[in-house]
């Protein structure tokens, strides 16, 4: 036996491991933490802001009934569009070809003008129409309304807002639909239920995945659209505001008012769209999106973290 086979092994040496710099990361936040500084020092310095506007204004009555004015009107025009648009959805896919192109003309002519437009035209629906009369067709009327009495600012926002939603989560819902596997259908229909019970019983639970967070998109979306009522005479969050500075020319601290009253709801929105996706996002296959303070947790304790590389060599 000679001295090579009796000699031990010898280790390799430890590697040391040296982090990878990232210079353009240091650079990109210290521009961001100078821009960060001039923006906190313009909000505190500017005299224009006028914060004393702000807070005497923030809880005034004319802007807090705005407020209400603009949740109302977005609720019920999210619910004439979700209503509509789930409908419109059900011609587009129907057999029917009457149904399928009379739904495919409306979501036609409803994305293709402007909602603007829309409202301006719910406004001033007498011009075209003059009285509703209800009676024979062609033949003798009984009974005729005044179009202004019924057409209100009010329904014209809304007719305005949820028509033209309703054909914009047409979309949505039939994309939701058609996501869901045909076997499951095919399958339903085997154990004898009907068409109508297969939608909502199987197809719609199982498409609310994809359908949940464009209609939250949406939802967030026509809160701010609503601003847009403010041209059909409608006093919704904007108009209020507007209305008082238009008094007091006091014009950027009650835009600073209302901006901050949107982002507030927005963000009350966003969070439950969190929760919403949580609930019909259970039983898939994708871990659950994480809560708003499961999110700012995990970057609170894993901002300074860095990965450890295993050395070479070791046990």
């Amino acid at each position: 036996m000679t001295d090579t086979d009796t000699a031990e092994p010898v280790r390799p040496e430890t590697i040391k491991a040296v982090p990878v710099r990232h210079p353009g990361r240091w650079v990109s936040g210290a521009i961001v933490l100078v821009l960060a500084a001039m923006l906190i020092h313009m909000l505190f310095t500017n005299p224009n802001l006028d914060w004393s506007t702000f807070a005497k204004f923030f809880t005034e009555k004319q802007i807090l009934k705005g407020l209400v004015a603009t949740l109302e009107l977005t609720v019920i025009a999210m619910a004439i569009g979700i209503i509509g648009g789930v409908a419109l959805a059900l011609m587009r896919l129907s057999a029917n070809p009457l149904l399928s192109s009379a739904a495919w003309l409306y979501i036609w002519f409803f994305r293709g003008t402007p909602v603007l437009v829309q409202l301006i035209f719910w406004f001033n629906i007498k011009a075209l129409f003059g009285d509703i009369s209800l009676g024979i067709p062609f033949g003798p009327t009984f009974i005729t309304w005044d179009v202004n009495s019924l057409v209100t600012t009010f329904i014209a926002a809304i007719l305005g807002l949820g028509l033209n939603e309703a054909a914009y989560m047409s979309e949505i819902v039939r994309a939701g639909i058609m996501s869901v596997d045909e076997g499951q259908t095919e399958a339903s229909q085997a154990l004898g239920m009907r068409r109508l019970k297969i939608m909502r019983r199987i197809v719609l639970p199982q498409a609310m995945r994809v359908i949940i967070p464009p209609t939250g998109n949406e939802t967030i979306s026509m809160l701010k659209t609503t601003s847009l009522a403010s041209t059909v005479a409608f006093t919704e969050l904007l108009k209020a505001g507007e209305d008082i500075f238009n008094a007091n020319y006091k014009t950027i601290p009650l835009l600073i008012v209302v901006s901050v009253w949107y982002i507030i709801v927005t963000s009350v929105l966003s969070i439950g769209q969190y929760y919403m996706e949580r609930r019909f996002g259970r039983g898939s296959s994708r871990a659950l999106p994480p809560t708003p303070l499961q999110r700012l947790r995990r970057n609170l304790t894993t901002f300074h973290v860095r990965p450890q590389v295993p050395e070479r060599g070791a046990s």
